[in-house]
Order: structure tokens, then C-alpha cells, then sequence
């Protein structure tokens, strides 16, 4: 049975992916109300309630129980108990399963595997007596915690042996070690998957990290045909294995031998997905509204090709705000802030997209920003 507005619709997490989901429910008549401990929610700001508590709050769950008809999640890290109680009385989408298995390294490598994809090779560290596993591993290789790392954080990169056992003795924490790849490009799959298990695709983005956080997303990507249908076919069997609902994002990475890896899973909208808001009919945020309320897919095929540049609180000068004047005399440039109070060096703090039926101009722009800024 399709969900239509008025009802409201509930949200755990307040960032900028909530922030643009509730923008997208509202526009389309829902009411939202959003779940976040942060006092300054970005989201809050823009719902219909902000319930400001933790996440585990049994009375802040029995209330969107109480006037929510669906509820989804904003990140993976939400508490998968939160989930499952609310999953008993209300619909919830994605699934405490679908998190579960992407809150851990170890869990969606294994998941990702055995549904006959290919990961980079790794090995589970989870105390000091797996270290012997590391003797004959390939390096370099890249020590990662097992749970809570995201944009690089808790990460080392390791070039031998004793390095591994330096690494592991200051983060403490089960942990997942990878080889390194002979890396060619980074690219992303954003789908969209309704609860009769129709899946519905965005194109595929070509990414750039600088340490660890996305810097720019070029659509289409610059990958042969072959190449991307491969992508979109193992983002499918990965939401297929979940029987998985609503928005999920899955990396990938490319070798320079152009070997297909599996690199993760985020069972959400996901930055490099920005560029929806602008370059395609639909956006990846008004398809989880879509998904999740039972109502038919919007048109996910791009209408422009597009450049999308992320903003870090790093551009802030320490008094004032960029030079937004200039950014927006800029043809087809789009700027996206999420609200937030603070800058801080390597925090989110918005996106710009830049549109060009030639994509070397998107390019071309996107450099002139960066000189703005």
C-alpha cells in the first residue's frame, strides 16, 4: 500500500543527507519528523519536529512509532537495537539487517564475497594473536577499524609487517587489514530499489579523494560501457542479497589491469549521489522518499552531464563566508550548504554542481571555483 502525503514520515539522523531527504519529503507534502541527538541538526532545522535525543531513546522511538507511518535512517551507524524496535510496529527501511552487515568491515567483505564479487584481499585482525596472520600478506596494505571509519578515518596505511603491529597496538579495535591495488579510478553506483525488489539505477559517477573525503564526482564516468554495466549489475546482487529497500551506494574500485572491486556499501544516499539533485529528472532523495512509501520510481537517466565539487570547512575564511557571489555568476552552477553552524577543517559543508552539455566545460568551471575559493 502506497504512503501519500500528508502523512509523516520519520528519519534517525540529522546531517546533510537527512537535511535533503526532509527538503525532498516536504516539497512532495510529507511531514517529517527527524530523530538526532545534535541540538544544531541540519535536518531538524528543516522538519516538522526534531526529537533531540539519542538514538536509543525508547520514548523518542515509541513517538515516531506513534505518528509515523514509515521510518528510515539518515547513516549506517544508526544502532541496529534502535532499528529492530521499531521495525516490531512500523515499517523500516532499510533493514536492521541491511546495517548490521554494513556497520562492519569484516561482515560486508564476507557478505560481498560470498555473493561472488571481488574485494580486495584482507584479513581480519581482531586481537594480538592474528597479527601471525599478517606474516606473508602483500603490502603495501591499508589497516582499517572495523566499525566507525568513514572519509578516511581510522585508517593507516602500512608498508610492512611491524608497521601493522605499531598500528594495531594504538588503535586497539578489531580492525580489517587490505592490500593496496594498483589503483586505475574510483567510481560509484547509486540505485534505488522499491519493496517488490524493482531496482532502479542513477549513472555511474568517476570519483576523486583527496585524504580519504570525496572531492569531486564527474558523471558520466569515463569507463567503457562493459565496465559499467558490470558495476550496475553487482550493485543489484548486493541489494539483491539484502532484499534491500530504498537508496543504496556502492564503490567501487578500478586496477589498471581493469579488474571490478567491490570497495563498500552505504545503505543510504551517498555524496557522490549530489549530482542528482541537479543533472537528472529525480534525485536520489526523492527516490528513498519513492521507495520507501511504496509509490512508483521518478526518472533516474541524466539530463546534463555534470561536475560535482565538495566544500570543506576548509575554504572558510576565519571571519565571514566564501565568496558566494562569484561562485554563483558562474553558468549553471548550483550551489548546495547544509546549514551547519560551524566550519571545520575536513567537515561537509555543502556541494556545488556544475552543468555542461560538454563535460570538459563542467570541468573548466569546476577549476575556476576552486581558484575562487
Amino acid at each position: 500500500m502506497s504512503i501519500l502525503p500528508p502523512a509523516t514520515l520519520g528519519i534517525l539522523g540529522g546531517g546533510q543527507l537527512g537535511r535533503m531527504f526532509v527538503t525532498a519529503a516536504r516539497t512532495m507534502g510529507y511531514e517529517v519528523i527527524v530523530l538526532d541527538p545534535d541540538e544544531n541538526s541540519p535536518a531538524g532545522s528543516m522538519a516538522t519536529e526534531h526529537l533531540n535525543s539519542v538514538f536509543t531513546d525508547t520514548s523518542a522511538l515509541d513517538y515516531m512509532v506513534e505518528q509515523c507511518a514509515v521510518i528510515t535512517t539518515e547513516f549506517e551507524n544508526i544502532p541496529v537495537k534502535a532499528l529492530e524496535y521499531l521495525a516490531r510496529s512500523k515499517p523500516v527501511f532499510p533493514s536492521a539487517q541491511s546495517l548490521a552487515v554494513a556497520q562492519n568491515r569484516i561482515k560486508e567483505k564476507t557478505y560481498i564475497q560470498s555473493l561472488g564479487l571481488k574485494t580486495s584481499t584482507f584479513i581480519a585482525i581482531e586481537s594480538e594473536s592474528d597479527l601471525v596472520k599478517v606474516d606473508g600478506f602483500e603490502f603495501p596494505a591499508i589497516l582499517k577499524t572495523a566499525t566507525l571509519g568513514y572519509d578516511g578515518k581510522g585508517q593507516v596505511v602500512c608498508n610492512n609487517v611491524s608497521d601493522v603491529e605499531k598500528a594495531f597496538a594504538e588503535i586497539k579495535v578489531v580492525c580489517v587489514l587490505e592490500q593496496k591495488i594498483d589503483l586505475r579510478k574510483e567510481v560509484s553506483v547509486v540505485l534505488s530499489r522499491d519493496q517488490q525488489g524493482e531496482t532502479f539505477f542513477f549513472p555511474v559517477a568517476e570519483n576523486d579523494h583527496v585524504n580519504g573525503v570525496l572531492d569531486v564526482s564527474v558523471v558520466p564516468a569515463d569507463i567503457s560501457n562493459s565496465l559499467a554495466d558490470k558495476a550496475l549489475n553487482a550493485a543489484k546482487k548486493i541489494a539483491d542479497g539484502l532484499d534491500y529497500c530504498g537508496v543504496l551506494a556502492v564503490e567501487f574500485f578500478i586496477s589498471t589491469s581493469d579488474d571490478l572491486l567491490v570497495n563498500e556499501m552505504a545503505p543510504r544516499p551517498h555524496n557522490s549521489g549530489h549530482f542528482t539533485l541537479d543533472a537528472c529528472y529525480s534525485s536520489q532523495f526523492e527516490q528513498q522518499v519513492k521507495m520507501i512509501c511504496g509509490l512508483p520510481s521518478g526518472n533516474c537517466e541524466l539530463h546534463t552531464p555534470v561536475a560535482m565539487l565538495n566544500l570543506l570547512g576548509d575554504i572558510w575564511p576565519e571571519s565571514g563566508v566564501p565568496d558566494w557571489k562569484t561562485v554563483m555568476e558562474i553558468d549553471k552552477s548550483y550551489l548546495h550548504l547544509y546549514g551547519k553552524k560551524e566550519a571545520r577543517p575536513g567537515r561537509k559543508m555543502g556541494h556545488i554542481n556544475f552543468l555542461s552539455n560538454d563535460l570538459e566545460i563542467a570541468k573548466i568551471n569546476l577549476k575556476k571555483i576552486r581558484n575562487i575559493l
